[in-house]
């Protein structure tokens, strides 16, 4: 890192492809940017992220995206609605193997009462229906 380049990276990609931003309103999406101190992840996430170097305004920029189940264990260290609802819907589109998000929450700095919440949250899930290959349906539907 170049000492002269301030080194919250994540407030400026928040600033501009964050919730709300021109690039949010244009695209439908929006990206939030974090550090080492904003997500609460397992502490072996990196060996599992998937990583990339793009060119940015003549610099190398190094993207870092944890893995899913990373990414949900990171949602339910702050337990709050709009993460449980990203939980749920992400669960609901393509469930995870929830005993390992809950190995994962285990594997992560935090407090005894978040920690119990969290799982029991993951552990409530509700089964995402299954999908009926040979008419193309989901179970129930």
């Amino acid at each position: 890192m170049d000492p002269e380049d301030d080194p919250e990276a994540s407030e400026e990609i928040n600033a501009l492809y964050g919730e709300g931003s021109k690039f949010h309103r244009e695209h439908g999406f929006y990206i939030d940017g974090v550090d080492e101190n904003t997500a609460r992840l397992p502490e072996d996430w990196n060996k599992r992220a998937i990583t990339k170097t793009v060119d940015v305004d003549d610099r190398k920029v190094l993207a870092v995206a944890p893995c899913p189940e990373d990414i949900i264990v990171s949602k339910l260290a702050r337990l709050s609605d709009k993460d449980k609802e990203f939980v749920e819907g992400y669960h609901q589109a393509r469930p995870f193997d929830r005993e390992l998000v809950v190995e994962r929450i285990k594997a992560t700095k935090l407090e005894a009462e978040l920690q119990e919440q969290a799982i029991n949250f993951v552990r409530g899930l509700a089964d995402a229906p299954k999908a009926d290959a040979a008419a193309g349906k989901t179970v129930g539907s």
